[in-house]
């Protein structure tokens, strides 16, 4: 396997996270989304979007974190990232899609660079604005978990699933654009537990071999 990604990227970085609990070996291809490597001829030849992840497995290619992830998982059942009941595994895709859907998109890179070269919108404005619904945001998540009586050590039960692949990558956003999250105290106890695992910490954007 070939994994296209960028250290900061958090949809690479749930990808990560998915192929290590998996155990899976892949080649790290970096593509460095600040430099603009994405809009390249030879980025260009492998992907049709210009987005990462991409993931090659053999002469099969694959994009969009969620949909690779759910392909790991049927390739390779063991451990399951989605839950075994129709209703589990809804409920683990509806709280990833709260921040793969909601969230991720308003303030991923594309945003943040139309936002400032194209709007001409300041430096803290545009940060105002990452902040404002990545902190929203996570809150619709915390009522999704607080209380609720599948929620375990993770955000279903007590392994990890493929809604804590999503949820650990938004919070090193979160903490990178000093984002308020005394909020979201049901949200920070699930990332921390994740966080004692090899499979979340030892992907982690600063453990990876284009970090800067």
């Amino acid at each position: 396997m070939q994994l296209y990604n960028y250290f900061r990227s958090s949809a690479s970085y749930r990808v990560r996270i998915a192929l290590a609990l998996k155990g899976l070996a892949y080649e790290y291809k970096p593509v460095h989304l600040a430099k603009s490597e994405q809009f390249g001829e030879s980025y260009g030849a492998v992907s049709a979007s210009r987005l990462v992840p991409l993931l090659k497995d053999g002469d099969a290619t694959l994009t969009q974190s969620m949909a690779i992830i759910e392909y790991l998982d049927e390739t390779h059942p063991q451990p399951p990232l989605l839950p075994a009941d129709p209703l589990g595994r809804a409920r683990v895709r509806a709280l990833a899609q709260d921040i793969a859907c909601e969230i991720h998109p308003l303030n991923n890179l594309r945003v943040l660079r139309y936002l400032v070269r194209s709007l001409k919108v300041g430096e803290e404005e545009k940060n105002r604005w990452y902040r404002h619904w990545v902190e929203t945001g996570l809150e619709t998540v915390e009522r999704q978990l607080a209380n609720h009586p599948a929620t375990g050590r993770f955000c279903h039960g007590d392994t990890p699933t493929l809604a804590d692949c999503v949820l650990v990558p938004q919070i090193f956003n979160a903490q990178r654009f000093e984002c308020r999250l005394d909020h979201v105290p049901t949200v920070m106890r699930v990332f921390e537990t994740c966080m004692q695992l090899d499979a979340f910490s030892k992907t982690q954007p600063s453990a990876c071999p284009d970090a800067e």
